[in-house]
């Protein structure tokens, strides 16, 4: 989700958060996820951010409004923002879909919500969405196992119900499984599109931005674009070089992850913890 975002809007400052420790959140309660997106939001504003987006879907499925609700009240909505995933894949696939037959992967915690249903049908109520939990995949995902034969197999397993579906499009509701996009297309076959989720988001944000002059405006500048020669520079910077990475786990095994997925080397990640004290 992040590679996309900052090749597309790479004149911003990021803070990365990955709440590594108690990643996957998939298999949490609700109650748990609302708390640990709380402690996100809350610490994400306390160090300055003025937009957050959750690129968990199981967190944007679960927790996203209930966090809007909490913490963009009065003035606060107008200086600060807070924006999920759902919303962009769901307009995506329905502006997309032929058959009228869409195909949704994701987390329990993200199928069980069955919010990408309710987003979907908010626009086009005679979609047939049918979704399938894939919860083996994200630990694989992390272990490095996305092209390992085992992997595989359960990912044939997991779509077999989808494919028997006739569905024509596929949403990859989760952020990491994206790293297994080839394997999903191979799986499902030419005539079914799988979206690239993190150009929809990015593609999304660019146009809400645009639209959004007053949030726009709020957002820190990456030192780099604040001069013409400094803008010439920036070019030849690495997509990351105004990217914070933050983990509350192992610094060392967020760095090898996202460096595997940006393709380049970052700073080491700082920990930082979440829990209220």
């Amino acid at each position: 989700m992040l590679k996309p975002i900052l090749k597309n809007l790479p004149e911003y400052e990021y803070i990365y958060l990955g709440d590594s420790a108690r990643s996957p959140y998939g298999g949490r309660t609700e109650d748990s996820i609302k708390q640990f997106a709380e402690e996100a939001v809350e610490y994400l504003f306390n160090r300055g951010a003025k937009l957050i987006i959750f690129a968990c879907n199981t967190a944007s499925a679960v927790a996203l409004r209930h966090v809007q609700q909490k913490y963009l009240k009065g003035k606060d909505e107008k200086d600060r923002k807070i924006l999920g995933v759902l919303i962009p894949l769901a307009e995506e696939v329905t502006n997309r879909t032929k058959t009228g037959r869409v195909g949704v992967v994701g987390t329990r915690a993200t199928i069980n919500s069955q919010s990408y249903t309710t987003e979907i049908h908010k626009i086009n109520s005679e979609i047939k969405v049918y979704s399938q939990s894939c919860p083996l995949l994200v630990p694989l995902i992390e272990e490095g196992w996305q092209t390992k034969p085992e992997a595989i197999s359960i990912l044939k397993k997991y779509l077999k119900p989808l494919k028997s579906c006739n569905i024509d499009t596929l949403i990859l509701g989760c952020t990491h499984y994206p790293l297994m996009h080839k394997s999903f297309e191979k799986i499902m076959g030419k005539k079914v599109k799988v979206f690239d989720t993190g150009e929809v988001v990015a593609s999304s944000l660019k146009e809400y931005l645009s639209r959004h002059p007053e949030i726009e405006s709020k957002l820190t500048k990456a030192k780099s674009t604040l001069s013409n020669k400094s803008q010439a520079q920036s070019k030849s910077q690495p997509l990351h070089a105004h990217c914070t990475f933050l983990t509350t786990d192992d610094p060392k095994r967020l760095q090898s992850f996202a460096e595997k997925y940006i393709g380049a080397k970052i700073k080491s990640p700082e920990k930082v913890s979440l829990a209220k004290k």
